[in-house]
């Protein structure tokens, strides 16, 4: 699997962020994204285990490790490695509906289970799974996945956030016709208004939503079901219902300086601060979205 010595010859680089007397200026994305070349170099790093602990998700001392989706990540690393991105883009897509999101916000379980981890730095596994998908995106492999029929069967998510929007695109594929409300006014859940733009990008959501509403998943925002629709004519309407609701319920602590002014739970503060810098259109601005993600280190840092 890739470079037999890789692991050896080669250390690990991670990408770096933009600089913060520069970032403090604006809203937009941190995360700059290593060349080509120096991503081929650090997929060489894989080291061909004999079992590869980082694409199986397990829970070992009451901790998270390997990747939970089970993503083929010693089989993609392969391939970046070879130059074959478009079988990495396909390998990748297998497990992940949105590797776009994971491999920025992702806390990367996968990296702390890396074998080579246990001497060495591990195998910058989350870089190397954005640049597949940033380049599948650039590419035009990523396409909506208009099933070949419909079964007549329809389905309600509630909820658009990161688990709504995968259940969506799972029933949708298989030719449900899948109709998503969201209470909010736009669609992403947590990934709108729950993660601050510069760690994810709301291009990058409204990108991937886009996607699913060409393959034919119908989004329904500004709806509180329980309230503006009943469960009731959820049930008359919809052969069945997904419950995809996240946890904006805030958890208070008896802490020193609670009482303190300017104190604010942390999903109020960053919705509706999200929510003004999007209509306020402060989000998106010059260079396009697309561009600002794909901002590379020099290939000679």
């Amino acid at each position: 699997m890739s470079k037999i010595t890789g692991f050896m010859t080669f250390a690990r680089e991670a990408p770096g962020e933009r600089p913060i007397a520069e970032r403090v200026g604006d809203w937009q994305p941190i995360h700059l994204h290593l060349p080509d070349d120096r991503l081929q170099t650090q997929a060489a790093r894989c080291m061909d285990c004999g079992i590869p602990f980082c694409h199986k998700g397990q829970t070992l001392a009451g901790m998270t490790t390997g990747c939970p989706i089970n993503n083929l990540i010693p089989e993609w690393n392969d391939l970046i490695y070879r130059g074959l991105w478009r079988q990495a883009y396909d390998r990748l897509a297998k497990t992940n509906n949105f590797p776009e999101f994971t491999g920025l916000v992702c806390p990367a379980p996968c990296e702390a289970a890396c074998t080579l981890g246990i001497s060495d730095p591990p195998v910058t596994i989350k870089s190397i799974e954005y640049a597949i998908i940033d380049r599948a995106f650039d590419e035009g492999w990523v396409r909506p996945a208009a099933p070949a029929r419909r079964t007549g069967r329809r389905v309600a998510v509630i909820g658009s956030g990161p688990a709504g929007l995968a259940c969506a695109d799972q029933l949708n594929t298989v030719g449900h016709e899948v109709t998503v409300f969201e209470r909010a006014d736009r669609v992403g859940g947590l990934l709108m208004y729950g993660i601050p733009n510069m760690k994810l990008d709301k291009a990058l959501v409204e990108r991937r939503v886009d996607v699913l509403r060409a393959g034919g998943v119908r989004f329904v925002t500004g709806v509180s079901v329980g309230e503006d629709v009943t469960a009731d004519a959820l049930r008359r309407d919809f052969d069945a219902v997904v419950l995809c609701t996240g946890a904006t319920r805030p958890r208070d602590l008896n802490v020193p300086g609670r009482e303190l002014g300017g104190v604010h739970f942390a999903m109020d503060f960053l919705r509706g601060n999200t929510r003004h810098l999007l209509d306020a259109c402060l989000l998106y601005t010059s260079p396009s979205p697309r561009d600002r993600t794909r901002s590379r280190m020099p290939s000679s840092a």
